[in-house]
């Protein structure tokens, strides 16, 4: 399908997914939360995608709101708009769709992730950064929050000293360091970068997709779960795999010694 502010390919099993308005670092507007929840159903709905790729055009990732977007327009010493409304229209489903994806995903940050870009990397299943990239938790420097869901993975990833810093402190913390705090899952030296996405976007789309999902799944509920409840939870998923063409190629392909055929199913 055509579309105006954002990229989508698919090739290999992976689909790559790219916000593409290099001019506004990236920024989302109106038009483009349609265009990205349209790629994320499209995605959603094709059975040839194993994987996803979430990444940026140009120098940035994703600089967040556009303060300059039509459909919430700020005029100084006037009443605000309802950022509140803003959040459930267009972030609360965009982080749902990531969140609720049939196959598992990469955010590729290849340049600043501040604000909302911030949190939607962090929506995503892996992340992987350029070292030249860095996050942005910009809010307070606004008098606002960390929306897009960063409330709550913040402190989930790295605690809630360093969440704590982050929100109120607005400090750029540069890819490294995300990295070595538990953010993110690593940093990429700038002429690798490429190659590293390219090779994890591969071994997650030949990889068992179910098995993936589930674990996200899982991995998400722990944090709401006694022990008693996340077992057996683990238990409901394990016998479902069990049962899955997946496993049971995985098993055949470990006991013949050679490597396994995933097909997702």
């Amino acid at each position: 399908m055509p579309f105006e502010h954002i990229l989508l390919t698919v090739d290999g099993g992976v689909a790559r997914l790219t916000l593409n308005r290099p001019d506004k670092m990236n920024s989302f507007h109106g038009a483009m939360h349609a265009e990205v929840r349209a790629a994320l159903d499209a995605v959603q709905a094709d059975p040839a995608v194993r994987a996803l790729v979430l990444t940026g055009a140009g120098r940035a990732f994703c600089a967040g709101q556009d303060l300059a977007d039509p459909d919430m327009p700020f005029v100084p010493g006037e009443k605000a708009p309802d950022l509140g409304e803003l959040v459930e229209k267009n972030y609360k489903p965009l982080i749902l769709r990531l969140q609720n994806l049939r196959v598992p995903t990469v955010a590729a940050v290849n340049g600043m992730a501040a604000g909302a870009g911030a949190s939607l990397a962090l929506a995503c299943d892996l992340v992987v950064a350029a070292k030249s990239a860095s996050f942005l938790q910009a809010f307070s420097k606004i008098g606002l929050i960390p929306d897009t869901g960063g409330t709550w993975f913040l402190p989930q990833r790295v605690g809630m000293a360093r969440a704590m810093g982050l929100a109120l402190l607005a400090d750029r913390l540069p890819a490294q360091q995300a990295a070595d705090w538990g953010l993110i899952w690593s940093a990429v030296d700038d002429a690798a970068f490429a190659g590293a996405v390219e090779a994890v976007a591969k071994q997650l789309a030949s990889g068992p997709t179910k098995a993936y999902v589930r674990t996200r799944q899982a991995m998400q509920a722990a944090a709401s779960h006694t022990l008693e409840q996340q077992l057996s939870m683990e238990a409901g998923f394990m016998r479902e795999l069990g049962w899955s063409h997946d496993c049971n190629e995985g098993i055949t392909a470990f006991m013949g010694k050679r490597a396994p055929r995933f097909t997702g199913a």
